[in-house]
């Protein structure tokens, strides 16, 4: 992997200061500007998303990952009623699960309806309109994917929403959409990305589309595995920097961008002060050396975590088919400290102790 693969969209320039404030920006296909640095809700009550949504951006936090897979869209959406913040200032994202569909009708009427309730649901705390929509998974073939997209472009043509994302698509997926020439192509494609494990071939084949990579557990579901959170500490003690932050800069400097969470105010800071140091390229390449690689993985349509349950939300199982990282939590995990190696210790808690995990749904 080289030690800083091409965008797939321009960078913007940010002042230092920016990083109290979202920090940097990318420009995604269609000029939206996208702050690199992202919340993603996970699951757990309407209150609870209601709380740390006014927490993150009392913190910083401009772009938010309000998933379908959370269950939580309401208390998202009043967190950011009661926070007063301005709409503008915001960048949310909304997803849809449709995946379970059978052909390109179902496709289109299940991602619809998804749609309509992504609105109802933000409409509690006065969001009528999304900056994008992301299908949280593909449908079985490609003619159920084209099914699917057909829904997300007539809420693009609508106004509800400024763009649309994917979800672990491979490239194979996205070709799906973008042999129509007349097609909107996504944008954005969130996918496994972290120093513990990567597809090395991620980034620039969605860059080839133009087509931006969102990383999502981008701190490994907890643990950077221990040969990189040793590199990563012993490099981020050069920048004063913990091993966390060393790792999520190397997700920006190899060309992707990132969602992470956490019900920890000192965590959700220290994620975003990231914008003010930058790896040398012999870091970059030392840290991509010893991640565990997930290239040619993620090639082939059936090759992805599938959800098993209700088409449009409700309760999930998440079946993992890659054996090489971690599926998307659906678990929560304990707020505890992290470690000096930038990991964050696991255990059993009640959301009232306040459990985290790394990453977004």
């Amino acid at each position: 992997m080289g030690a800083l693969l091409p965008l797939a969209v321009e960078a913007e320039e940010v002042p230092k200061s920016m990083a109290a404030v979202g920090g940097d920006r990318s420009v995604l296909k269609g000029g939206l500007k996208f702050p690199k640095a992202s919340f993603g809700l996970q699951v757990y009550s309407d209150e609870t998303a209601e709380r740390l949504t006014q927490m993150a951006i009392d913190v910083g936090y401009r772009n938010f990952f309000a998933s379908v897979l959370a269950g939580n869209q309401k208390g998202f959406a009043r967190g950011v009623q009661k926070s007063g913040i301005s709409r503008d200032e915001l960048f949310i994202c909304g997803s849809v699960l449709s995946n379970l569909a059978q052909d390109f009708e179902d496709g289109y009427l299940t991602t619809k309806k998804g749609c309509a309730q992504n609105l109802e649901a933000l409409a509690e705390g006065g969001i009528t309109e999304l900056d994008m929509i992301m299908l949280d998974y593909p449908a079985k073939d490609c003619e159920t994917i084209r099914g699917q997209w057909k829904a997300f472009e007539e809420m693009l043509a609508a106004g509800q929403t400024k763009s649309l994302a994917v979800s672990n698509f491979s490239p194979e997926q996205l070709d799906c959409i973008l042999a129509d020439p007349d097609a909107t192509p996504p944008v954005l494609n969130q996918l496994p990305y972290s120093l513990k494990s990567y597809d090395d071939k991620a980034v620039r084949e969605n860059g080839k589309r133009g087509i931006l990579v969102q990383a999502w557990g981008p701190l490994g579901s907890g643990s950077l595995g221990i040969s990189a959170s040793k590199l990563a500490e012993e490099i981020g003690q050069k920048y004063g920097k913990t091993a966390a932050q060393v790792a999520l800069r190397w997700i920006l400097q190899t060309g992707a961008t990132f969602t992470t969470q956490s019900k920890n105010k000192d965590h959700l800071k220290e994620d975003l002060q990231i914008f003010d140091f930058v790896l040398a390229d012999d870091e970059v390449l030392q840290l991509s050396d010893l991640s565990t690689s997930l290239s040619g993985r993620l090639s082939a349509v059936a090759d992805v975590a599938i959800p098993v349950g209700g088409a449009v939300g409700g309760a999930l199982l998440i079946s993992t088919v890659l054996d090489s990282f971690d599926s998307k939590k659906v678990e929560e995990k304990a707020d505890e400290p992290r470690t000096a190696a930038g990991e964050r210790p696991l255990s059993k808690k009640t959301e009232e102790e306040d459990e985290e995990d790394d990453g977004a749904l």
